[in-house]
């Protein structure tokens, strides 16, 4: 009987991670079948993704939706159990850090099924992040442990995880960069959105920017200052909406405000751009590979590798303006991470192809 893992994707940075391990499974024989939690429900967060990726469409759409934390994850493992009892699985792969992520790991482990987490051993060692905690479970309960980089795999060694259980692979998402760079059209993107010759990204959505008044207000504060000298465009998450239009990032000269972008628009206007102002975990990666000046409006990272490759700064709210001058003003190269090669993928799926076979 051919072996048949379940991929589980819920989330947007999800789908940049699984499409090179799905395809690559695929290739070997694998029948992959692929579960979208539908924790992320809005078209432009996600089936659009699956448009541009080439995914298959999934095997089953749970739509489970948002919620508070605690509802969204029941919901999630609530269906996740029915579903992997019908399908019987081989393994369950995971990716990344969202709820779905977790609570797909916690369903498999308590069905004795084996779980794969994709994107294995980061570490914030942040608790106030809802991430960290799923983090750290997924990695807990897991069996494959496919880790991204050296400090990833020196943090579940710290942690007391069999060597075995341990697999540096490289970043399965910059699989997907690899994959699609030579499609990014920067300027087109520009002339698309009205942008002049040069232009910064900023992305916002953690809880801790775009939940609490105070630091929006703050971050909206230091991005006028830089909007003055630099044409800043904001694809923006619903998440925080509400709350960032309200301290004026909709009204600020410079600024232009945009819906969420599809994932070749996106990484083209990315590509394309001077400076990113990011709270985004995968974007700290992506500007180290593509050579754009990274701030993250944080004060840690899981992706420490970022800032030690020197292509990311981790800066509080009152720090952008001066930060980013800084930035604009130095000459920027991509960051050399090992294994970040584009054939993370396959790597994950050979582990997969001979764990599964007799």
């Amino acid at each position: 009987m051919t072996a048949r893992p379940l991929h589980v994707v819920g989330a947007r940075p999800n789908f940049m991670k699984a499409a090179p391990v799905v395809a690559a499974s695929a290739r070997l024989g694998l029948d992959p079948m692929l579960v979208h939690t539908g924790q992320h429900y809005d078209r432009r967060m996600s089936e659009i993704f699956f448009d541009q990726l080439g995914l298959p469409e999934p095997d089953l759409n749970l739509g489970v939706g948002s919620g508070s934390h605690a509802t969204q994850t029941a919901a999630l493992m609530s269906a996740l159990e029915r579903t992997m009892l019908d399908a019987k699985p081989s393994q369950v792969v995971v990716y990344g850090d969202v709820n779905s992520t977790m609570a797909a790991a916690l369903v498999a482990a308590k069905l004795l099924v084996p779980v794969a987490h994709v994107e294995a051993g980061l570490r914030s060692f942040d608790r106030t992040m809802p991430e960290e905690i799923n983090r750290v479970v997924t990695d807990r309960v897991a069996d494959m442990l496919f880790a991204p980089s050296d400090d990833a795999v020196a943090h579940l060694r710290n942690e007391g995880v069999e060597e075995r259980r341990i697999h540096l692979v490289g970043n399965s998402m910059i699989d997907t960069l690899v994959r699609f760079r030579d499609r990014l059209d920067p300027n087109g993107t520009r002339r698309a959105l009205g942008l002049p010759d040069r232009w910064g990204v900023v992305t916002l959505h953690r809880p801790g920017n775009v939940d609490d008044p105070a630091r929006a207000t703050a971050i909206v504060a230091s991005l006028a200052q830089l909007a003055s000298r630099l044409a800043l465009v904001v694809p923006l998450h619903p998440r925080g909406r509400d709350l960032l239009a309200g301290a004026g990032l909709l009204d600020t000269p410079g600024i232009a405000v945009v819906d969420p972008l599809g994932y070749v628009d996106f990484m083209s206007l990315m590509a394309g751009a001077a400076l990113v102002v990011t709270d985004s975990g995968g974007i700290q990666e992506e500007t180290s590979i593509l050579g754009i000046p990274c701030l993250t409006v944080r004060p840690n990272t899981e992706r420490p590798i970022t800032v030690t490759a020197g292509t990311n700064r981790l800066v509080e709210p009152a720090e952008i303006a001066s930060a980013a001058a800084e930035a604009l003003a130095a000459a920027w190269s991509p960051a050399a991470i090992a294994l970040w090669d584009g054939a993370a993928g396959e790597r994950i799926a050979a582990i997969l192809a001979a764990i599964s076979s007799p």
